[in-house]
């Protein structure tokens, strides 16, 4: 049975902790509707009613696009080991860019990446946990390097140049606010 909650409280926020997956669900006006896997180090609880996600240079940037349109963002937890659990945080989501003056205040929560692109702060307004009785089972086994060597080897301005050429705009042809000088 799905309880509701107006913030999360401890237990939520140990289990959101435990996690190494999440996943993030934006939708524009119109378009498509589109859910992203996460991982990495790139999740923070700021506090009950507030938390931050990092979002790391992709082939796409969807949700970017659709939080300048509407700013509801959904993130997902999914318990797959032996507590079943699916944990919901719905919130409204601003998008902070790393040439925004509000950069250095939230990067200071991620590790440095030239891969990083945007950071979501996502303010809480429900949180909804439900059984996950149907999740099955599944081993971490480790993040995968690959992202991270991918980033640094393109560098910075190597990263720039691939936002150019492939994060200025969303699937619909959305512009994702990326600003490059």
């Amino acid at each position: 049975m799905a309880k509701q909650f107006l913030q999360l409280n401890e237990q939520h926020q140990n289990f959101i902790d435990k996690q190494h997956i999440f996943f993030v669900a934006t939708a524009g006006k119109e378009g498509y509707v589109n859910v992203s896997p996460k991982g990495m180090d790139s999740l923070k609880i700021v506090s009950e009613n507030r938390l931050v996600w990092l979002n790391y240079t992709g082939s796409g940037n969807e949700t970017a696009a659709h939080i300048l349109e509407s700013n509801r963002m959904t993130v997902m937890f999914c318990s797959f080991d032996e507590q079943p659990l699916i944990l919901r945080v719905y919130g409204e989501s601003e998008l902070i860019y790393r040439k925004d003056n509000r950069w250095s205040e939230y990067s200071k929560y991620f590790p440095e990446s030239p891969g990083s692109r945007q950071i979501f702060d996502v303010k809480i307004n429900l949180v909804q946990t439900s059984c996950g009785f149907g999740v099955p089972f599944y081993d971490y086994k480790g993040e995968r390097p690959t992202l991270e060597k991918w980033s640094e080897k393109k560098g910075v301005e190597g990263i720039e140049q691939y936002w150019q050429e492939n994060n200025r705009l969303s699937m619909d042809g959305k512009d994702t606010g990326l600003i490059l000088d």
